[in-house]
């Protein structure tokens, strides 16, 4: 049984895939059913999607709203309880193999006198559970990345200059949040609006980047600190 589903996962995933041997067949009769439970709650809910190109494994209680603008690649994961409202400019884009963890929330526009920009996923990237995007201003995320639990993006700022205005109706900057590929983000890290993380990057877990962090960089802290490269090169003072 182990090698049959071993194949099947390789053609699903396109990419080498071996289950461990202690797994018990009763195990994975169990994670079978669920899965394909999941592949029927997905047909359902992906229709009126404005483009599927494979499985979208969907989990209960997922809500998607302004589906049109929603662009699922192949092997989809979308856990339990999920929220994605796609209505922004560019919409949502996750590629292929991407995960998004249980109780997650992707949240594209904040006001509709001003649409936001939306969210890209790059295939092979999974965020864990409970995290959320503000993607008013843009968040792009690349390929391969490794992303935690509670991982928060917030790409975009309000306006304070006036006192004689209430903040709310001072409007909103943004320039959006970028992720590079084969990054790896610990769990509860914020991201600022504005900033660019390069490939490679490791950030630690519930650090704050506030400033754009270089290709190969090992960056901690609240505010982020860069305290080395993965290049090899002498810690960074």
């Amino acid at each position: 049984m182990q090698r049959l589903i071993n194949k099947l996962i390789r053609k699903i995933k396109k990419e080498d895939f071996e289950l461990d041997k202690q797994i018990q067949p009763g195990d994975i009769i169990s994670i079978i059913f669920r899965r394909a439970v999941m592949v029927f709650r997905g047909k359902l809910k992906a229709i009126g999607v404005g483009k599927k190109d494979g499985i979208v494994f969907l989990g209960k209680d997922v809500k998607l709203f302004h589906k049109k603008f929603l662009k699922l690649g192949s092997s989809i994961t979308i856990e339990e309880g999920v929220e994605i409202d796609a209505l922004s400019k560019n919409g949502v884009i996750l590629g292929d193999n991407v995960r998004i963890g249980a109780y997650s929330k992707i949240k594209c526009t904040g006001t509709i006198k001003n649409l936001g920009k939306g969210v890209t996923i790059g295939k092979n990237s999974g965020v864990g559970e409970y995290s959320y995007f503000g993607a008013a201003g843009g968040i792009t995320i690349g390929q391969d990345v490794i992303m935690g639990q509670n991982i928060r993006f917030h790409s975009e700022n309000h306006v304070f200059d006036r006192l004689d205005l209430p903040i709310r109706l001072q409007g909103v900057t943004n320039q959006g949040i970028s992720i590079g590929n084969d990054c790896w983000i610990g769990a509860g890290v914020v991201f600022l609006d504005g900033v660019t993380v390069g490939d490679g990057c490791v950030i630690g877990a519930n650090t704050l980047v506030n400033k754009d962090i270089p290709p190969y960089s090992v960056a901690v802290g609240n505010p982020v600190k860069i305290v080395k490269s993965r290049r090899g090169l002498e810690e960074v003072k």
